[in-house]
């Protein structure tokens, strides 16, 4: 009779190259720096305070803009670091590639975010606003995510593990700080 042995989870294989315990001590640095950075992230959205008490609707569409910046970002990041892994990507042509898809995603999903908001609140003051945030938040994160990966491969760190934490911290402040500026310029 032969006895089948229980497989354990994959994340506790005894064959897995790094152990729970490395992998904790890889991904903290970056996960710490995230920690520090979004708190700052915090401070400066409490900046706009002006802003938020004169419109609330203005706080709607905070998640909506660092969420669309976000997965854009996260797309070229997670497509950067396949390719330096392969040996196949060059900086200067990937950050001018996905510099031009950002803005053009930003202008597509700006225009769309502006129509939808003109109608949902019939604002075309807020409309305005998110419309121009979004396209600035979408066209910034490419340029985020390729830099914050090539310095970490400069330093011989590994991006897989460290680009993700980083940029997405960075890039959600500078979405906040792009609309907070321009709902204060717009709707104060």
């Amino acid at each position: 009779m032969m006895v089948m042995k229980k497989k354990s989870p994959r994340w506790f294989a005894d064959d897995d190259i790094y152990s729970v315990r490395s992998l904790v001590w890889m991904r903290a640095p970056s996960l710490c720096i995230g920690l520090i950075l979004g708190f700052a992230l915090s401070f400066v959205t409490s900046r706009f305070e002006q802003v938020l008490a004169k419109n609330i609707s203005v706080a709607y569409f905070i998640p909506f803009i660092v969420y669309m910046a976000d997965a854009v970002g996260t797309q070229t990041q997670a497509i950067y670091t396949r390719d330096l892994s392969n040996g196949g990507a060059r900086f200067s042509t990937y950050l001018f590639k996905e510099s031009a898809l950002g803005v053009l995603m930003g202008i597509f999903f700006g225009c769309v975010s502006f129509l939808i908001v003109s109608v949902w609140f019939n604002s075309m003051i807020l409309a305005t606003a998110v419309g121009l945030a979004t396209f600035c938040a979408i066209a910034t994160a490419p340029v985020v995510a390729i830099i914050v990966t090539e310095l970490l491969q400069l330093d011989h760190q590994d991006p897989a593990i460290g680009a993700g934490p980083i940029a997405t911290v960075i890039q959600d402040t500078v979405s906040i700080v792009v609309y907070g500026a321009i709902a204060s310029a717009i709707i104060l």
